[in-house]
C-alpha cells in the first residue's frame, strides 16, 4: 500500500525537486503540498506550488494550501540576499513558471488539519521549510500531532554548525519560535538535519546521467536545475549541488537510509549570535527523556539511486 504523505514546503529550489520526485514516486499517495513562506514569501511560495504540479502535471493531483498572508516570521530580511542567490528572486532560479490564478484558496494549516483528520494515523508530514503552518496547526487542532501518522522535520544541525549562520540552519532560524513550539513538544518526530544531508552532492554529469526521461518531471528538472548548479558554484564555490530537501525524501520513501539517535532537542528562540541554534543533549549522563529521531549519517548512494529509479 502506497504511503500517504503531505509535504509542507517552501519552493525553492530544492523543494521544487521533493515534490517533483513525490509526485513520481508509485509508493508515495502525495495527498497534499502545503506552501509556507521561506525561502520566499508566502504568495510567492503559494504561486510557484500551483506552477510545479501544473509543470508536471501528475495522474492525481495533491490538494494545495496557500501560505497565511501574515505569518509569524523573524529574520527574512537578514537572510533574504543569500537565499535569493542560491534560488532567484522568484525561488524557480530563471525558469518561467507558469501559475493560473487561484480563486478558492485553502489555508495551509487548515488543509493540513483536515487531511490527517480524515485520515487519522495514517498520514507522515514532511517539513521541508519552516515549521510555521505545523505550529498554527497545533494552536487551531491541539489533536493534530497525535493524529499524525509521523512527523519527519528537514532542520536543525547536531555537530557541524549552521548554513544560514555561524550555528543556525536556514528552516529553524526563518521562525525559531515555530521550530521551538513543534521540536521541542513530547511528541515522536524524527528530524533530518544538516550532519545527515551535507555530504550527498549532486554533479551535473551524474544528474545528466539520470535525468535522460522524456516524462514531464524530467524535464521541468532539467529546466529548473542548471540555474542551482551555477548558483552554487558562483556563490558557495562547489562543483555540484546539495539537494537536502531529496534527502528527507528519501528517508521516508526508502527505510533504512538513514543512522538514527533518540536525543532531547529544543531550539534557541533569543535573538542574537545563537538564535535558531539546535540543542541536543548528547550528555551520557544527563537523564532527559528523548522527543526526537535524529538521522546523523544517511546513505549518500542510496540517495542518488532513488532519484535515478523515478528519473529513468
Amino acid at each position: 500500500m502506497a504511503r500517504k504523505l503531505i509535504i509542507d514546503l517552501d519552493p525553492g529550489i530544492g523543494d521544487a525537486v521533493a515534490a517533483v520526485l513525490a509526485m513520481l514516486d508509485p509508493d508515495i499517495d502525495l495527498l497534499a503540498l502545503t506552501a509556507t513562506a521561506g525561502v520566499v514569501s508566502g504568495e510567492m511560495a503559494t504561486r510557484n506550488l500551483h506552477g510545479i504540479v501544473a509543470s508536471v502535471d501528475p495522474p492525481k493531483w495533491p490538494r494545495i494550501g496557500s501560505a497565511p498572508p501574515k505569518p509569524k516570521y523573524l529574520h527574512r530580511s537578514e537572510s533574504g540576499p543569500q537565499l535569493e542567490a542560491l534560488n532567484g528572486s522568484t525561488g524557480m532560479g530563471d525558469f518561467e513558471i507558469f501559475a493560473p490564478e487561484l480563486h478558492h484558496r485553502h489555508e495551509s494549516s487548515k488543509v493540513l488539519i483536515d487531511m490527517v483528520h480524515m485520515h487519522p494515523h495514517e498520514v507522515t508530514l514532511l517539513t521541508l521549510g519552516p515549521l510555521t503552518n505545523v505550529a498554527a496547526a497545533c494552536e487551531r487542532a491541539p489533536d493534530f500531532m497525535d493524529a499524525l501518522g509521523g512527523l519527519v522535520c528537514l532542520g536543525g544541525s547536531v555537530a557541524v554548525g549552521g548554513d544560514i549562520t555561524a550555528v543556525a540552519e536556514t528552516n529553524v532560524f526563518l521562525n525559531p519560535e515555530a521550530a521551538h513550539s513543534v521540536l521541542a513538544s513530547p511528541q515522536a518526530k524524527t528530524l533530518i538535519p544538516l550532519d545527515a544531508t551535507n555530504a550527498t552532492i549532486i554533479t551535473y554529469e551524474m544528474f545528466t546521467r539520470i535525468s535522460d526521461g522524456t516524462s514531464p518531471g524530467s524535464l521541468f528538472l532539467k529546466q529548473l536545475l542548471p540555474f542551482y548548479f551555477r548558483a552554487h558554484h558562483q556563490f558557495l564555490g562547489m562543483e555540484g549541488i546539495r539537494l537536502r530537501e531529496v534527502v528527507a525524501l528519501a528517508a521516508i520513501a526508502r527505510q533504512g537510509l538513514c543512522q538514527m539517535q533518540s536525543l532531547p532537542v529544543d531550539v534557541e528562540v533569543q535573538a542574537g549570535l545563537t538564535c535558531g541554534v539546535t540543542v541536543f543533549e548528547r550528555r551520557p549522563h544527563v537523564a532527559k527523556k528523548s522527543n526526537a529521531s535524529v538521522a546523523l549519517e544517511i546513505d549518500s548512494q542510496g540517495v542518488v539511486d532513488y532519484m535515478t529509479q523515478l528519473l529513468k
